[in-house]
């Protein structure tokens, strides 16, 4: 027994939350009705359930890619405004991946798309609190003062931030600074509200790091599937077996 809209992420059509809107949408048929559900319980070995009427069934092997997105790239599969999205920059695969996770249009770094709905899954729930780290170029230049508001937690409209790590790489000239900064959470826009918070806006803004994935060796728009030691490693930081 499976709900609806996990089972659908499993598959590898998107992820849990993306596959919940198109359930609402009512595109989604199981055994030939229309469901509006995302919870609605299955049984995956006997029910026939279709997407925009193509039956769907779990992948037979799992890929795991490692992209650097650059910046002026939409994290999504499709963009009704017709904009460069991250599919234009991987191969076609026999097997649907889709993103883990997102980087905003402007921002650019490592991005992990794959068809394994359960590990997506685990590395995007706040429970996990996957360490993510980011090169973070921003306006002037934050002192000690700042820089502890990051470390134990800026509150933003929706909530008090979770502490993050946060260190002053490099100051560029009198109007910009370079710093690192790693965040256990996954909020909408967060370093860039963050840092905006406090004062010094972000200029450009770049992922290095997903738990034990690296970007180095990536130029922007390059590509790479993973090693099977780097997933057993993921799968080892989140206890997923």
């Amino acid at each position: 027994m499976e709900r609806l809209h996990k089972f659908m992420a499993y598959c590898g059509i998107a992820s849990r939350r993306k596959c919940e809107e198109l359930i609402y949408q009512g595109i989604v048929k199981v055994n030939g009705q229309v469901v509006t559900k995302p919870r609605t319980i299955i049984e995956p070995d006997l029910d026939k359930v279709e997407v925009t009427g193509k039956v769907i069934k779990p992948p037979d092997k799992k890929i795991y890619l490692l992209l650097y997105k650059p910046p002026g790239v939409v994290t999504t599969l499709y963009d009704p405004q017709g904009r460069r999205k991250v599919a234009d920059l991987i191969p076609r695969l026999k097997e649907r991946v889709y993103p883990v996770g997102r980087l905003d249009y402007d921002s650019e770094g490592l991005l992990l798309l794959t068809n394994d709905g359960k590990l997506a899954h685990c590395l995007t729930h706040p429970r996990y609190q996957v360490p993510k780290t980011y090169r973070v170029w921003v306006k002037g230049a934050p002192g000690p003062e700042k820089l502890n508001q990051i470390k134990q937690g800026v509150l933003l409209e929706d909530g008090l931030t979770l502490p993050a790590e946060i260190k002053a790489v490099e100051k560029i000239n009198k109007d910009a600074t370079l710093l690192e900064i790693t965040v256990y959470e996954g909020r909408k826009r967060l370093i860039r509200r963050m840092c905006t918070q406090i004062g010094h806006p972000v200029l450009r803004l770049k992922r290095i790091r997903l738990g034990p994935l690296a970007l180095t060796g990536l130029k922007p728009g390059q590509y790479r599937f993973l090693t099977k030691k780097e997933v057993d490693s993921l799968r080892e930081m989140i206890n997923l077996r």
